[in-house]
């Protein structure tokens, strides 16, 4: 990770930026939290170290993350970006790891369709999906499984009260920006949802190299 040109220390970004993932925080509890051990940071600095710096420690998780399960289940729910509900997509295997996560201004099939085709490059081909009535996202992996050879054709189930998990895991993203009180532009949110979801991937075990380590000592190996 490439920290020059900073007035800070890599150790007080990477405590800022994982207060901020990790916990039901806004920018400004940050900022005071760091005042109390003499760091004089503005809000937005802590605010421009997490949009730069998330995606390329998600990135380098993806690299010791572990296999997924072929079992999918799959929902989207809702974030606040400039005053506007946009659509969050993700997805965890029947153990409950997260397998992806795509966050889109439209919910129709091309969204859900995008989705799909992101978790398949970063996870593989699942063999069962289970999902809510949703017919966008019916559309959408049917345009998967036309795409697939008979032999991969992807099992579709559309049974609500098996997407109790995935309903359920939500709320670890809902918990830490509900605080937040939405955010200031797509960009912006696309980048500060990575640095949570990898921090909820980590507390969930899903590094493979992760050890005896906890959750916040495996989030600074990754920068090291």
């Amino acid at each position: 990770m490439n920290f020059k040109g900073s007035h800070f220390p890599k150790a007080v970004i990477l405590m800022s930026m994982r207060w901020y993932i990790a916990y039901p925080l806004s920018y400004r509890n940050v900022e005071e939290l760091l005042s109390e051990r003499g760091l004089s940071v503005d809000h937005a600095t802590v605010n421009r170290w997490v949009v730069k710096h998330s995606p390329t420690l998600e990135s380098k998780f993806r690299n010791t993350k572990n296999v997924v399960g072929k079992s999918c289940k799959m929902d989207e729910t809702y974030i606040k970006v400039k005053g506007r509900w946009v659509y969050y997509y993700r997805a965890v295997d029947k153990e409950g790891q997260t397998i992806d996560f795509f966050l889109s201004k439209t919910r129709d099939s091309k969204a859900a369709l995008s989705f799909f085709q992101k978790a398949i490059t970063s996870s593989g081909v699942p063999s069962k999906v289970n999902m809510d009535k949703s017919g966008a996202n019916l559309a959408g992996l049917q345009h998967v499984n036309r795409e697939l050879p008979d032999t991969e054709q992807i099992v579709i189930r559309q049974v609500k009260y098996l997407n109790n998990m995935i309903e359920q895991d939500h709320r670890g993203i809902k918990r830490i920006t509900g605080p937040m009180l939405g955010f200031k532009n797509f960009m912006y949110a696309e980048a500060t949802l990575v640095g949570i979801e990898l921090y909820h991937m980590l507390r969930k075990g899903q590094n493979k190299f992760k050890g005896s380590l906890a959750a916040w000592q495996q989030f600074y190996a990754l920068a090291a």
